[in-house]
């Protein structure tokens, strides 16, 4: 019988808060470690909980300082997480977000073993400009020099850390979040009809190019409109000149946090547009996957990964393509139904698949200790 785990987990917001795609990966991971015998403490950032429970789900709870800035409050949040882990009894700690690389040199110094998530091409992305790119840069370089393990989330990106940094990665994918549920009102509350809007899901920053998708969009010859979830948490030009286009035919949701009211939008629109650019492998196609949606996307290697054995239409990243290639899916929709008919979402974006392999990394590194 396998060794019951202390198992802590930093770099995240906090458990159950749910934002982005590390919180998802921290609650479906944590909760079933907890379900298989296993003791988790997840760090959360303080001022994000007005309650602060010590426990929830079994799943130990730990608050650590946080501040509200865009730029600072991972790594301020992350600092003091780190200093409270060195000197807990955890056997194993999973970082996720390459930010988090230097902090590295801690857990090794305290000689914890420990693995990180390092995500997407941080150090690309139109946000993190100049010093933020140059940090970021740094940060994935560290990561693998002063962890035991890092962690790609496809394998698109394991070529890339591989080739840039010469290191080796585990490849463990994330999930979907889609939820059956028949009651809820989402259509009606946006006044939607069902196959009738395009769908785009995800964060207004421009690497995930929504603005250009919907310039595309309306200089396209479809009648239908374009549905928008997301937002950004925070005063931005981008996101706010954005929101302008919104009209009858563009439609801006904000954030749905609810996972039944996404999975209806998701389950009924007409296509899912795809446009992020510098991840690996993103929560948000794997949801249009479970569901079987008919997809457009940018054409990037990570989503060309994805979309393995899924019969979809790729774009470039200009108007002209975009505008172009929804003229084409419109054209092809009924032959691209048919031949995604018989598509299943693959078994390494399940979740008690992927909950498996974390599991392994975890027991390798204690089988290592006992050695």
């Amino acid at each position: 019988m396998s060794k019951k785990l202390k198992i802590a987990i930093i770099g995240s917001r906090g458990y159950p808060y749910v934002y982005s795609g590390y919180e998802t990966l921290v609650k479906e991971l944590s909760e079933r470690l907890v379900e298989s015998g296993n003791e988790v403490t997840v760090y959360c950032h303080r001022k994000l909980f007005a309650e602060k429970p010590k426990t929830v789900n079994g799943i130990n709870l730990v608050y650590t300082p946080s501040v509200n800035s865009k730029v600072f409050s991972q790594l301020y949040n992350s600092f003091f997480s780190f200093i409270h882990v060195c000197f807990s009894k955890n056997d194993v700690v999973l970082v996720v977000n390459s930010a988090n690389g230097p902090f590295g040199l801690l857990t090794k110094i305290f000689r914890k073993k420990t693995c990180i998530n390092v995500d997407g091409l941080e150090w690309l992305r139109p946000k993190w400009k100049g010093l933020g790119s140059i940090y970021f840069k740094s940060a994935s370089k560290l990561a693998t020099i002063f962890y035991d393990e890092i962690i790609t989330d496809s394998i698109e990106m394991n070529k890339v850390y591989r080739n840039k940094f010469g290191k080796k990665s585990t490849v463990i994918a994330y999930g979907s979040t889609m939820i059956a549920n028949n009651k809820s009102k989402i259509l009606e509350k946006f006044k939607l009809q069902e196959k009738q809007y395009y769908l785009i899901v995800g964060r207004l920053i421009p690497d995930n190019n929504s603005k250009l998708i919907i310039d595309g969009f309306l200089k396209s010859n479809s009648d239908k409109s374009i549905v928008i979830v997301g937002d950004v948490p925070y005063n931005d030009n981008y996101s706010n000149n954005i929101k302008l286009l919104s009209s009858s035919k563009v439609i801006f949701t904000g954030y749905v946090n609810d996972q039944a009211d996404l999975t209806i939008l998701y389950d009924n629109c007409y296509a899912y547009i795809h446009g992020h650019e510098f991840g690996g492998t993103n929560p948000t196609m794997i949801n249009a996957l479970d569901l079987n949606c008919q997809i457009l996307s940018l054409d990037t290697i990570f989503n060309r990964e994805m979309l393995f054995n899924k019969k979809s239409v790729l774009f470039s990243k200009n108007e002209n393509s975009i505008s172009k290639k929804i003229n084409e899916f419109e054209e092809r929709y009924n032959e691209l139904i048919q031949k995604n008919n018989s598509y299943k979402l693959p078994e390494k974006y399940n979740w008690d698949f992927i909950f498996n392999q974390y599991l392994e990394v975890f027991q390798g590194f204690t089988n290592y200790q006992n050695k």
